[in-house]
């Protein structure tokens, strides 16, 4: 028994830890190579800055808030992961969906991560204006009042400071070249929850 226990210890000393990715295609790397996105340049980093993590990315274009609260629970129990970075919201935002309801989603998402002792990074949206003052303003309040409701550490907007010429023609999805710019934006809120 005490063999065992000694072959066992250095495997799982060793064993990397998970970060789970779960978003939309702003996380998917839409229109761009996968490789170029940024949770695959946050792999990048962390191989050489805290090698005993591995970014898994487990996210989908076109991903609503609905969708990823009914698969996280599966999510969690693939990967169990030490950090879950929860980008979510932008696409039930540009479909006019009910704030309480894409607030009670992403709620739903964290209350699951925690309840799975996984540390938890929310990752906000802000909407364009063309979507009328009363709305935008509403949408933009749902994950600060999350953070602060479950104490998770937040990045308040995953495209601050993306210029307007570094998207796609879409205008929502940003090229390439913006992608190092994001994943510094969240690995510097990822770092205190690597320890």
């Amino acid at each position: 028994m005490i063999l065992l226990l000694a072959l066992w210890l250095p495997l799982s000393a060793h064993a990397a830890k998970n970060i789970l990715v779960f978003g939309d295609s702003l996380s998917a790397g839409y229109g761009i190579a996968v490789a170029e996105s940024w949770p695959a340049l946050l792999q990048q980093e962390l191989a050489r800055s805290h090698p005993e993590y591995r970014v898994v990315n487990a996210s989908i274009s076109g991903e609503t808030t609905q969708g990823g609260r009914q698969r996280i629970a599966g999510a969690l129990r693939e990967h169990r992961p030490a950090v879950v970075i929860v980008e979510l919201g932008a696409n039930d935002g540009l479909r006019g969906y009910r704030v309480a309801d894409i607030e009670a989603n992403l709620g739903g998402i964290i209350e699951a991560t925690r309840a799975a002792r996984t540390r938890v990074l929310l990752v906000g949206m802000r909407l364009p204006p063309n979507y009328g003052e009363p709305y935008v303003t509403q949408f933009g309040k749902v994950y600060p009042k999350l953070a602060k409701r479950y104490r998770t550490r937040l990045l308040p907007f995953l495209l601050e400071g993306v210029a307007p010429q570094q998207f796609q023609a879409d205008n929502l999805h940003p090229i390439k070249e913006a992608q190092p710019q994001l994943m510094q934006s969240v690995l510097k809120e990822l770092k205190p929850l690597l320890r």
